[in-house]
């Protein structure tokens, strides 16, 4: 059962370094590829037939690159299509939710202070969301509402609004603003696999057969790219947020993923206009800082409401390590060596809030978090970092003691 723990967790640090691999991957070859079409030179008359062409430099090397609205003349029989890096970076990171936040769900999905929902029940709610969303976005854009991308886009941007509500009034803070990630990325790579790779498999099929392609297919695509080009950059944020407890563990947690997704418009239209060569619109950074500075406001609030939080009743599993032998010893410890900077008001200078929003004065608060204390402090020394409050061997031995106690007792 300890060495469980340490496997789970390896398993979930081979799956995120995974993940970070192939969304680099996707990622970067999103920004290349709308770089690269927003940049192509059209005004000239191409002996190839091209829509446009661009030449680049990189790597000590020169790439002439053009671009068909159909295709060539002859299609080479060789193509190389983009699309593994986004299923790959889907399926890592739903196996990410899988480890984190389904078998650890007492921890990190379900809050009793937000609503006291059962695992099982839970999870239900979250894999019935994600494939909602994929289901009714495809539906919308592919209804007589959805011509008008602009429209649409706004609509949209509305559903993303009551989404960040509607998950923070079900889940933990942390899982709340890491669902509204996984949902908007689940669209966005059902995009490609449903709509995108698709679409291009029918007008290559209709040129090699000879026959010309329906242009539809063409613009159905252009426009689900349109789509994952904006989202893109709010997706980043709200993976990499359960890192900081000012962004997910506050009231205004929906409100700030909200604001995040405008943040994602603006910088993208940045660069989209200066790609395309359109300008060199500043005040779009502008807006952008006015967006974030709203951001740091609205996670401030907590700080005067002077709302105090309730202490939750602990569930079987916590109350086993509550009971263990050597929980007192244990305890102690971590008032000594980690609540200084783990409380309600931190002690340590110039820190406001709890390290990734973890509490550690009571003793419920302590079995709440053992498996955290164990990795964190028993079988590694990642805290207390550098060890700045000097806790010893013995006092980490008497943890690793405590942890098996509890799990093989």
């Amino acid at each position: 059962m300890l060495e469980l723990a340490l496997v789970e967790e390896w398993a979930q640090f081979a799956v995120r370094w995974l993940h970070v691999i192939t969304g680099i991957a996707w990622i970067g070859s999103s920004f290349y590829f709308i770089a690269l079409d927003l940049g192509l030179h059209r005004d000239r008359n191409l002996a190839s037939g091209a829509d446009g062409e661009e030449w680049q430099v990189h790597g000590g090397g020169f790439y002439h690159i053009q671009k068909y609205l159909v295709a060539p003349d002859s299609l080479p029989e060789h193509l190389v299509w983009f699309k593994w890096e986004s299923y790959a970076t889907w399926l890592s990171g739903f196996a990410m939710l899988v480890l984190v936040y389904y078998l650890g769900a007492d921890l990190f999905l379900v809050d009793p202070e937000v609503l006291d929902l059962p695992v099982w029940g839970a999870i239900l709610i979250s894999l019935g969301s994600l494939g909602f969303g994929w289901l009714a976005y495809d539906m919308i854009c592919k209804s007589r509402f959805g011509d008008d991308n602009t429209r649409l886009m706004l609509f949209l941007y509305v559903v993303l609004v009551v989404m960040a509500w509607g998950y923070s009034q079900v889940f933990s803070g942390r899982a709340a603003l890491l669902h509204l990630g996984a949902f908007t990325a689940t669209i966005m790579s059902a995009n490609v696999f449903f709509t995108i790779i698709p679409n291009q498999k029918v007008v290559v099929a209709d040129l090699k057969a000879g026959r010309v392609p329906d242009p539809k297919y063409g613009k159905i695509a252009k426009q689900r790219s349109t789509h994952n080009n904006y989202l893109t950059l709010p997706v980043l944020f709200l993976m990499l947020s359960n890192h900081y407890p000012l962004a997910f563990a506050t009231e205004y947690n929906w409100l700030i993923a909200s604001l995040v997704f405008l943040m994602g418009v603006t910088i993208r239209h940045y660069f989209n206009t200066v790609h395309a060569r359109k300008g060199n619109p500043l005040w779009t950074w502008a807006a952008t800082l006015v967006l974030f500075l709203a951001i740091m406001a609205l996670s401030m609030v907590p700080l005067y409401s002077g709302d105090a939080q309730e202490e939750t009743a602990l569930t079987p599993a916590e109350q086993r390590f509550a009971a263990a032998e050597g929980f007192e010893d244990v305890y102690y410890t971590v008032l000594g060596r980690c609540s200084m900077c783990h409380a309600q008001e931190p002690g340590w200078e110039g820190m406001r809030h709890a390290p990734k929003g973890v509490v550690l004065e009571t003793e419920a608060e302590v079995a709440r978090h053992a498996r955290q204390i164990f990795l964190q402090a028993g079988a590694s020394h990642a805290m207390p970092p550098a060890n700045v409050s000097y806790m010893e061997d013995q006092e980490r031995r008497a943890i690793v003691a405590w942890y098996r106690a509890a799990v093989e007792g």
